[in-house]
């Protein structure tokens, strides 16, 4: 195999969904068995929140939350911080290798509004649910939590009222005609597509050589941002959003996503349950009001802001300034759920049981009773799939008769 093969193959040309959502699933789960914990992002974007305001005098240490997920420490001395730093890095090369880096400015104001809104929604909603599409959601089902199933089916839910909302006229943008005197290129400048492929592979020895430096010092520390660089990558290249997932199966009967994702939770199942064996605590948030209601509000507000914990990560860094406000309105309303975290508690979350379905069903009924529920979840996105272009084909033939 030739550089220029591997190099446009693999590095520059987009990656195929399913085997990358698959890969995800499958280093999640070493994940979790190296460092003890899942893969997630909200509570460290919670984190951050609580510290800046401790800048400006607050005391956040105080609050029940933040008891609850500790603040203390930096994101440099915290697993889920130095994750995140690795997925940053790695979305950053993987961007460069392909050239796909471009400051892009919102198109209006309207969608800067979305983003902020959007975001704080999604935070919020994914911060009362203890996760979000990741923690409650592709890494929370494979821990055999019952709270990320319910958080998984209000999520679709809460993402089909989000996709009709964002229909509505208010949001369509006139389209504006401009005259050219010339037809723009369509190839690449060459040149530069190689000082940024350079760039990129600078980028990326120096995010792995930092992480191996840690490594010999805090192991998991290390271990946490070499997955992190490898988690980067593989969203950035597959372009893994779960919020297209589910918007797109919504609105163009598209399921190829929502298949993966199903097919990456059910790879990771198997290895999460052989940790559990041999003695690793599996997390297990409340089967609560809190994991429904988050789930509703966090589908909605992904798609009002048009990007996921996943998904706005990665475009953030190619540079669309739309997603910096995303992640902006993300830690704020992570951080509006800390503050009024004690008040909704009780009755939403921590008095409700924290449901293990292996304890519940036995070891493997647990891991029976989860396959059979992503066989379920599989034959539904397939029957929505074939329901939604069997109806469109049918108005279509009316409209041609009418």
């Amino acid at each position: 195999m030739s550089w220029h093969y591997f190099k446009q193959t693999y590095l520059v040309k987009f990656w195929a969904p399913m085997p990358a959502v698959i890969a995800a699933g499958v280093l999640s789960t070493y994940y979790f068995g190296l460092t003890g914990t899942f893969w997630a992002v909200t509570g460290e974007f919670t984190r951050w929140g609580g510290q800046l305001l401790q800048l400006m005098g607050v005391h956040t240490e105080e609050w029940g939350y933040f008891k609850l997920i500790h603040l203390e420490g930096t994101p440099l001395t915290r697993i889920d911080g130095m994750m995140i730093i690795g997925m940053f890095g790695g979305c950053f090369a993987a961007a460069l290798w392909a050239n796909n880096v471009k400051l892009r400015m919102p198109r209006s104001r309207v969608r800067i509004l979305q983003a902020v809104a959007g975001g704080i929604i999604a935070g919020f909603g994914a911060r009362l649910a203890m996760g979000c599409n990741l923690a409650a959601f592709f890494t929370g089902i494979p821990q055999f939590s019952l709270h990320a199933w319910f958080f998984a089916v209000a999520t679709a839910i809460g993402t089909w009222f989000g996709a009709r909302f964002t229909l509505l006229p208010m949001f369509r943008l006139p389209v504006k005609l401009e005259k050219v005197s010339a037809a723009s290129s369509a190839t690449q400048d060459a040149d530069r597509a190689r000082r940024r492929f350079r760039l990129g592979i600078a980028v990326f020895v120096a995010i792995i050589g930092w992480a191996l430096l840690t490594a010999l010092k805090q192991p998991k520390l290390g271990l946490a941002m070499l997955c992190g660089v490898g988690f980067g990558l593989l969203i950035e290249r597959a372009q893994i959003c779960f919020t297209s997932a589910f918007r797109d199966m919504w609105i163009t009967g598209r399921t190829h996503m929502a298949k993966a994702i199903v097919f990456g939770m059910a790879v990771s199942a198997i290895g999460i349950y052989s940790y559990v064996q041999l003695g690793v605590d599996a997390k297990i948030m409340w089967a609560g009001p809190n994991a429904v209601i988050g789930g509703l509000l966090f589908g909605f507000g992904i798609v009002l802001a048009g990007g996921c914990e996943t998904g706005w990560m990665y475009r953030a860094v190619e540079g669309q300034v739309h997603f910096w406000w995303v992640g902006l309105g993300n830690v704020i309303g992570s951080t509006l759920l800390a503050w009024y975290w004690d008040d909704l508690a009780p009755a939403l979350a921590t008095n409700w049981d924290k449901v293990n379905l292996l304890e519940s069903f036995g070891p493997l009924g647990g891991l029976l009773v989860t396959y059979l529920l992503l066989f379920a979840a599989l034959m539904m996105i397939i029957g929505w799939e074939k329901y939604f272009f069997r109806h469109r084909s049918t108005v279509q033939v009316i409209k041609e008769t009418a």
